[in-house]
């Protein structure tokens, strides 16, 4: 099981099956919260025997439902140790990647138009009705840009910050599908909305002749670690083990970036040399403590449901 977004080298799949004589069949599930919220729903009979995909925003609740079962992979103490969030090895990250609002280069250039470059901005009369993002209740990418907005506004001022996004005329999509290939403008021909949340990242797969049409506004990045685990109740937990070593071999690692548009966890992995240039990670990401994350994560979707009438 993954989300909409996972996409991989079909001839690595195809070795991987080879070598392991596990046969692999992808089954995708939506965004990552709504994927996480199916693992939840099924979980006394669940679709698959491995996930792919869950990430530090929706993994508590993975955990508190007890969807997964423990692995400890061998492949981990070569990074993905380092984002470990859980003690009994039920989840093992994969890849890393900061959330953060995207900009159409070409569509600010051609209106004449300077781009935004902070939070604050984005509430500013000129930018109404450009911003396009994914709701916390069903979008990964959504959750991590209402936590970064949280991080930066605080407990008391998040709320009014998002009064201010939508009186500015912010639109909300269920993922980040919907959001940047069909709204955005910097992914769709036919989108209408310049600004997006999305990836720090996503840049490069927007590169023609030696420039990205879009780019990353740094500083309203939430950093994003993507977790793989064995489904409890896994039919074949021996073919799910191998999948998770799978997912952290040097293969598959050194692919992510230019597959997915995600960092890859382990270390020593070449990256392609346009990220340097156009994906840099930001320098001081917004983080949440994961457990505040879990204690919190209803009703903060709630009252922010609540608040844009979602």
């Amino acid at each position: 099981m993954t989300h909409d977004s996972f996409n991989m080298n079909k001839k690595l799949i195809a070795d991987f099956e080879k070598q392991s004589g596990v046969k692999l069949t992808v089954l995708a599930q939506g965004d990552a919260g709504a994927m996480t919220n199916k693992l939840v729903l099924t979980k006394d009979n669940p679709l698959g025997d491995v996930v792919f995909g869950i990430d530090n925003t929706f993994a508590s609740r993975a955990l508190d439902a007890d969807v997964l079962q423990p692995y400890a992979s061998a492949a981990a103490a070569n990074g993905a140790d380092k984002y470990a969030i859980d003690d009994s090895n039920r989840l093992t990250a994969v890849d890393y990647g900061d959330v953060c609002v995207n900009v159409d280069h070409t569509w600010f250039t051609n209106k004449k138009l300077a781009e935004p470059k902070s939070y604050d901005d984005l509430t500013k009369p000129e930018y109404k009705d450009l911003l396009v993002v994914q709701s916390p209740a069903t979008s990964s990418p959504g959750l991590a840009f209402l936590l970064g907005t949280m991080s930066a506004k605080g407990s008391d001022g998040w709320q009014d910050y998002w009064r201010q996004l939508k009186a500015n005329g912010v639109k909300v999509d269920a993922g980040w599908e919907d959001a940047y290939t069909v709204d955005f403008t910097g992914g769709s021909e036919t989108g209408t909305r310049p600004l997006v949340v999305s990836y720090a990242s996503s840049p490069p797969s927007t590169v023609k002749d030696g420039k990205a049409t879009t780019g990353a506004l740094l500083n309203t990045c939430f950093r994003q670690v993507e977790y793989t685990g064995v489904l409890a109740g896994a039919k074949n937990p021996d073919g799910a083990k191998k999948v998770v070593d799978f997912l952290l071999s040097k293969e598959f690692q050194q692919a992510l970036p230019e597959q997915m548009y995600v960092y890859p966890v382990t270390a020593g992995v070449q990256l392609p040399a346009e990220w340097a240039k156009f994906a840099p990670v930001a320098d001081k990401p917004a983080t949440v403590d994961p457990q505040q994350i879990a204690e919190n994560r209803q009703a903060w979707i709630g009252e922010w449901s609540d608040l844009m009438g979602q």
